[in-house]
């Protein structure tokens, strides 16, 4: 008879969802521990699982792009989080949006019903009294680990953990876009007018970009060390690297035209659809650490916005994450503790699916410890191992969040042409994982 071990995830934002899933799946019991709703934290709104504070896009679903590949990856590893984020899917171009209420539902709902899978609405305050009453311990705790915790794991880690800020973005309702100025299209009229778009000409930008730099920021607190992640800069950070880094930035105006004007704008605000409803929209790429009467003033400076309601504004919050380099191996596990293995953001991943993925790997490899299964690492070939990488082998003095990005993988070789490399690395990585994937069938 094999034995049956007493496993614990702490924390179901996605990476916890999803590890949850892949272990129950494969017959493990399972504690699941999360301390909302009784206990929040400054961006989570509810006790859902897999509640998403930032964006509500995963990015694209191009193969030939990292963001893409890393979900046909994880698709091929029947990934809860992909199958709820198609459920949950919203329009939004050649992107992966959903609407995040429905999506944490699917993700919730799903995960309570699977009779080997305990929940806990509780918080976990000491690592070392976890790890003495279970087998095995998953810690995907996030990006807001609660100060209880982060205080025990590094206590317990004999290092300090690093910190950086991700900043939420503003949503403002459907109806209150004046659309005689803004219009709906996507860059360069690819798939359908899924965006609305606010342009600006040279005047209006400049002013604009005068009201961010003298706006009212949130003050950070003494044990706070700014180290903003450069895929999620807040717009202000932004615009002091130089007036015009905005517009070649997220307000960049290529490929956009206003049908109310045969003038191309100077610089243009994207925001994208928020909910299954339509009714809700997000501004793309304004994450921003504005105090919220700032945000009420400076944002309706924007053609379009003057008269917009704002349901959420934008909000700074704090992101924990451990020197992977120094402390995990390749299968996610701390080297002085095998039976504790770390996932999602808190690993050094940044990004959705970044986490899910960390999630995934890291479940995966716990099972095979429990049936004492050698398994080979994930390949370096494939966007998954191309992070586990990055976390596990940077220089641990040099190491900073990261998210997908082509220039993980191994390289094809010079042999391969210029504008075929995407297509072929993508080839490449979803054959590999395809096969990497058997040995868990």
């Amino acid at each position: 008879m094999s034995k049956v071990y007493k496993v614990a995830v702490i924390g179901a934002g996605l990476a916890g969802s999803e590890a949850a899933w892949q272990l129950t799946k494969r017959g493990i019991e399972v504690d699941l521990y999360e301390m909302r709703p009784d206990q929040t934290t400054g961006a989570h709104q509810t006790g859902s699982f897999a509640e998403l504070v930032c964006s509500n896009s995963f990015k694209s679903l191009s193969h030939e792009n990292a963001h893409g590949l890393l979900k046909a990856e994880l698709e091929l590893l029947d990934s809860l989080i992909m199958k709820s984020a198609r459920e949950a899917q919203v329009p939004a171009g050649q992107a992966l949006a959903v609407d995040r209420n429905i999506f944490s539902q699917k993700i919730t709902e799903t995960l309570e019903s699977i009779p080997v899978l305990s929940v806990f609405r509780k918080e976990i305050s000491d690592i070392t009294e976890i790890l003495e009453n279970y087998d095995y311990v998953l810690v995907a705790t996030g990006p807001l680990t609660s100060e209880k915790f982060s205080q025990s794991l590094q206590t317990y880690l004999g290092q300090k953990s690093l910190n950086f800020y991700d900043a939420i973005a503003p949503v403002v309702t459907a109806d209150s876009i004046d659309m005689n100025v803004a219009f709906k299209a996507s860059r360069y009229d690819k798939g359908d007018a899924d965006y609305i778009n606010c342009p600006m000409d040279a005047t209006q930008y400049y002013a604009f970009i005068d009201a961010i730099q003298h706006a009212a920021k949130v003050p950070l607190h003494s044990f706070e060390e700014t180290r903003p992640f450069e895929g999620c800069l807040p717009i202000e950070v932004m615009a002091e690297r130089g007036r015009d880094t905005l517009r070649f930035g997220p307000m960049k105006p290529v490929g956009l035209i206003s049908p109310h004007s045969s003038i191309k704008p100077y610089a243009v605000v994207q925001l994208r659809q928020e909910n299954a409803a339509g009714s809700l929209f997000n501004m793309v790429g304004f994450q921003t650490k504005m105090t919220w009467t700032a945000q009420n003033e400076v944002l309706r400076l924007i053609p379009g916005l003057k008269e917009a309601e704002f349901v959420r504004m934008g909000s700074i919050h704090r992101n924990t994450f451990i020197n992977s380099p120094l402390l995990l191996t390749s299968g996610l596990r701390l080297k002085s503790e095998s039976r504790l293995f770390f996932a999602g953001q808190i690993t050094g991943v940044e990004g959705y699916i970044e986490s899910t993925s960390m999630g995934v790997l890291a479940a995966l490899n716990m099972y095979a410890a429990m049936k004492s299964q050698t398994i080979s690492a994930v390949p370096r070939t494939t966007m998954m191992g191309g992070l586990v990488k990055y976390i596990t082998e940077t220089h641990p003095e040099r190491f900073q969040p990261m998210n997908s990005n082509l220039g993980l993988l191994n390289s094809l070789g010079d042999s391969v042409k210029r504008h075929e490399r995407k297509s072929k690395m993508s080839q490449r990585a979803l054959a590999d994982m395809k096969a990497w994937a058997e040995q868990f069938e």
